[in-house]
């Protein structure tokens, strides 16, 4: 069984869903110890429970100590057999977080998986928007051979979250990944999205209009008002240059106008662009899985406290894998 430091490096929750994720693919068990110690709430949460729960149904996990507040998880996977996956989540917590443990081992069923959650938040704070995993890593992931397609059916904001989401992912035929040259950016889109409780304040449209003039007038943003259980909003950019994809996103928030909404955006997102990256700082952490897997190299545009966590988890798994130049910000993988 392989043992996990829980509070290793930054210490959040990313090492659990790594670790479960390698685990469920690799067939070795893992017990993860000092689960978020140095959080202010130690331990497993909810939204860490669940995913958790959806690897564990996707292999026939036999799981111990998967309880909130639990600083001590043993996952003992078996066989990745599902073809059907159903996930609830009771809370608002971040889909995108549980897609994020579940896509990694998806990728190696030998049959299509379709996954539906219900419940959860397509928006949460500390978390990829769901529509970030479809506007930026999906493309990103289908340039190494691994194809899936979201389906949002219902949207769901903190506290309330309500969502309803579905997802098919394609058995992977993984290439190696090269992204370090990009081109100029061509196009930069979005989408804003607020709750239909928000209409009347005209708030899709000013995270739109504040996003646009932060960006020089330069992306073409679409606007959507959505029912959902309580009210809520974000803004998801993406600019690519035909064949790269970077992306930034922002969340809405009591207190906080719809135009700091759509400023926050496109200032994460030029910061992205003006990189010179191939990969955003959130989408660093998550290619590490599939750099060791597929084997490449990768220019992005941090190398965050994310991305060093990640790279130690999987090499738990995998052995000494990677090789990270931090002054060109490129990651290098031999494949497995």
């Amino acid at each position: 069984m392989i043992s996990i430091d829980g509070s290793h490096h930054e210490g959040g929750g990313q090492i659990i869903r790594t670790a479960v994720a390698l685990s469920a693919l690799t067939g070795k068990a893992v017990k993860i110890e000092k689960i978020r110690a140095g959080r202010p709430n130690p331990g497993l949460q909810a939204q860490h429970i669940a995913a958790v729960e959806a690897v564990a149904k996707l292999c026939n996990a036999e799981v111990n100590g998967l309880a909130i507040g639990s600083q001590v998880l043993e996952f003992k996977p078996g066989k990745i057999t599902a073809e059907n996956i159903l996930i609830k989540i009771p809370t608002a917590g971040s889909i995108g977080l549980v897609l994020q443990a579940l896509l990694i081992p998806a990728a190696f069923a030998d049959k299509p998986l379709e996954i539906r959650i219900e419940g959860g938040a397509t928006f949460g704070k500390w978390a990829p928007p769901v529509q970030y995993l479809e506007k930026v890593i999906s493309p990103v992931l289908a340039c190494a051979g691994y194809s899936f397609k979201i389906n949002i059916l219902r949207h769901g904001f903190y506290p309330v979250g309500g969502a309803i989401v579905e997802v098919r992912t394609m058995p992977a035929k993984l290439k190696a990944i090269k992204l370090e040259k990009r081109g100029e950016i061509k196009q930069i889109s979005g989408i804003s999205i607020a709750s239909t409780h928000l209409k009347g304040a005209r708030v899709a449209e000013r995270q739109k209009e504040a996003a646009i003039s932060a960006l020089e007038n330069l992306a073409d943003i679409k606007t959507e008002y959505v029912e959902a259980s309580c009210p809520g909003s974000g803004i998801v950019l993406w600019a690519s240059d035909g064949d790269v994809v970077l992306g930034a996103d922002a969340l809405g928030e009591r207190g906080k106008s719809a135009e700091s909404v759509g400023e926050e955006a496109a200032k994460k997102l030029k910061k992205q662009i003006d990189s010179g990256a191939c990969l955003d700082e959130w989408m660093a952490d998550q290619i590490v899985p599939y750099l060791a897997l597929a084997g490449g190299s990768v220019k992005v545009a941090e190398i965050t406290p994310h991305v060093e966590t990640n790279i130690w988890v999987v090499e738990q798994f995998l052995g000494k894998k990677f090789k990270v130049d931090k002054e060109k910000r490129i990651i290098e993988a031999k494949n497995v």
